[in-house]
C-alpha cells in the first residue's frame, strides 16, 4: 500500500498540477516567496530544496533545463524559474501565482523601507544602519563572485572569457550587453564545433545527495499537454503581455512629455528589461552606472542603500529598482507630493521590469521544453554563466571603490574609461568593517542574515560613537 500511494501523484500525466491541488501549490509559493532572501544563489537553493527535495514535484534534470532557459533571458533568473516552475505544474494560471507571489513581499517591503530611508536617511541611526549594511554587501557580492566562478569556470576556456568579461567591462567601459551576448556566440559556435570545454554540467550548485530523476517526481517525465508548443497561444498570450508591459509607458510619455521623470523611468526600466543580461548582479552593474551617472536619479552610497534593502527583505535582489525609481521621483515630483510621486514610480518600475518576464516565459517554455538535450543552447549558458562571473567582479570593484574610498580619479585615453582609487582617501571604519564581514562570510561560513544584522548594530554603534 504504501509503494502505491508514494506513485501517486504522478499518475495524472495530463491533469494541470498532476494531481497537485492549485490552492496547495500557492500556499508552497507563498513560502517560497518568504523564504528568498540572499539575491539569485539563495533563491534559486530554496526553491530547489521545497520543489525538487521537499515536495518531489519536480526532478532534477528538468529543474536545472529550466534554470538554464531562464540564465539565457534578461531580467531575474530567480523569478523567471518560478514564472516557469508554476506554469509547468499548473499552466498560465500556476505561473501567474507563482511569478506575482515571488515578487510581492519584496516589493511592500521595500515600499516601506523607502519611506521610512526618505523620512528619517539624515538620522544618525538610520545612517549608521545603512554604513554597516554597505560593508556586509559588498561581502556578500564577493562571496557570489567565488560561488559562481567556482561552479562555472571549469576550465581555462571559461576562465579566460570570465577574465575577458571583467577587462571589457573594468576597463574599457565596454557596456555588458555586448559583453554578455558575445560570450554566448562564443560557447554556441565552440560548442557546435564539439568542444568539450563548453558542454554544460549540471553546476548550479542545486544540492547534495542523490539527485530526484524526472520519472519519480510528481511532474514526471513526459511533457505535460500543457507544456506542449501551440503557436496560437503563444501569440495570443505573447500579444497579451506585450500590452500590459508597454502601453502604460506609452501613456505617460504621450501625455507628459519624454522629458518628465516618469516617462524616463518606464523607458529606461522597460529597455533594462530587455537588454539585461546574466542575472540580477550583472543587471545591477548597468542600473548602478545609468540611474547615478546618466540620470542622476541617486548618489552611489544610496545605491548601496537600496542594495542593502534587497538583501535583506525577501524577492528578487532586482527589486533595488523600485528604490531607484522611488528616489528619481521623489527627487522630481513636480507638482505631486515627493512620497506619491515615488510610490506611484516604484510601483511603474516594478511593472515595467517583472511584466517582461511573464512574457519570456509564457512565449518561450513551451518551445524550450523540446530543446533539453540540445549541444549549441548548453553550451551557450556556459559561456555566458563564465562571462557573468566577470561582470559581478566588476560590481564588486565598483561598490568597493565607492565604499572604501572617499576620492577616485578616472583614467582615459587609449580606448581606457575606468575609475582608480586615491589610497590616500580610504575610509577606514569602512576598510575594518568590510575586511571584518569577510572573514564571517567566508572563514566562519556565517548566515547572511547574522552577517547583515551584525554589520548594521556595528554600523549604528561606530556612527553613533563618533
Amino acid at each position: 500500500m504504501a509503494s502505491s500511494t508514494e506513485a501517486a501523484p504522478a499518475a495524472l500525466p495530463q491533469e494541470p498540477g498532476h494531481g497537485i491541488p492549485l490552492g496547495e501549490a500557492t500556499r508552497v509559493w507563498a513560502r517560497v516567496a518568504a523564504f528568498s532572501f540572499g539575491g539569485p544563489a539563495g533563491q534559486i537553493a530554496v526553491m530547489h530544496r521545497i520543489l525538487v527535495e521537499e515536495k518531489r514535484w519536480v526532478g532534477e534534470t528538468r529543474f536545472l533545463h529550466a534554470l538554464n532557459y531562464c540564465m539565457l533571458l534578461p531580467g531575474p533568473e530567480a523569478q523567471q524559474l518560478a514564472v516557469y516552475l508554476g506554469w509547468l505544474l499548473h499552466r498560465t494560471k500556476g505561473g501567474l501565482i507563482a511569478g506575482t507571489l515571488f515578487v510581492l513581499p519584496g516589493f511592500l517591503a521595500i515600499l516601506a523601507l523607502s519611506y521610512l530611508y526618505v523620512l528619517l536617511g539624515t538620522t544618525a541611526a538610520l545612517q549608521g544602519l545603512f554604513f554597516g549594511l554597505k560593508a556586509a554587501v559588498l561581502a556578500i557580492v564577493l562571496q557570489a563572485v567565488v560561488r559562481i566562478g567556482r561552479r562555472a569556470l571549469r576550465n581555462a576556456a571559461l576562465r579566460a572569457i570570465a577574465a575577458a568579461a571583467f577587462v571589457a567591462l573594468f576597463c574599457f567601459a565596454v557596456p555588458f550587453p555586448y559583453v554578455v551576448l558575445g560570450a554566448g556566440l562564443i560557447g554556441f559556435l565552440a560548442a557546435r564545433a564539439g568542444l568539450p570545454q563548453f558542454r554544460l554540467g549540471g553546476g548550479h550548485g542545486a544540492g547534495a545527495g542523490v539527485a530526484l530523476s524526472d520519472a519519480e517526481s510528481a511532474l514526471g517525465e513526459a511533457t505535460p499537454a500543457h507544456a506542449r508548443p501551440s503557436l496560437s497561444w503563444s501569440l495570443r498570450i505573447s500579444l497579451v503581455f506585450l500590452l500590459l508591459w508597454l502601453l502604460p509607458t506609452a501613456a505617460l510619455s504621450l501625455a507628459l512629455g519624454l522629458d518628465n521623470v516618469f516617462s524616463q523611468i518606464g523607458i529606461f526600466f522597460s529597455k533594462m528589461a530587455v537588454v539585461t543580461f546574466g542575472g540580477a548582479y550583472a543587471v545591477l552593474s548597468y542600473v548602478a552606472q545609468e540611474a547615478v551617472l546618466h540620470y542622476g536619479w541617486l548618489r552611489p552610497g544610496e545605491m548601496l542603500d537600496g542594495l542593502g534593502m534587497a538583501e535583506t527583505t525577501p524577492g528578487p535582489l532586482i527589486m533595488v529598482v523600485q528604490f531607484v525609481g522611488f528616489m528619481g521621483a521623489w527627487r522630481d515630483a513636480g507638482a505631486l507630493d515627493p512620497l506619491l510621486a515615488g510610490t506611484f514610480a516604484a510601483v511603474l518600475t516594478t511593472w515595467v521590469t517583472f511584466v517582461p518576464c511573464f512574457l519570456w516565459i509564457f512565449l518561450g517554455a513551451p518551445f524550450i521544453e523540446r530543446l533539453r538535450q540540445n549541444r549549441s543552447l548548453n553550451g551557450a549558458l556556459s559561456a555566458i554563466t563564465a562571462a557573468v562571473a566577470g561582470v559581478i567582479l566588476n560590481l564588486a570593484l565598483w561598490f568597493a571603490l565607492h565604499l572604501l574610498f572617499t576620492e577616485r580619479t578616472r583614467v582615459e585615453g587609449w580606448g581606457l574609461d575606468m575609475e582608480l582609487p586615491r589610497l590616500a582617501s580610504v575610509d577606514w571604519p569602512a576598510l575594518v568593517l568590510t575586511l571584518a564581514c569577510l572573514v564571517a562570510v567566508f572563514r566562519f561560513k556565517a548566515p547572511m542574515l547574522a552577517v547583515l544584522g551584525t554589520a548594521a548594530l556595528a554600523g549604528l554603534a561606530w556612527t553613533l560613537l563618533s
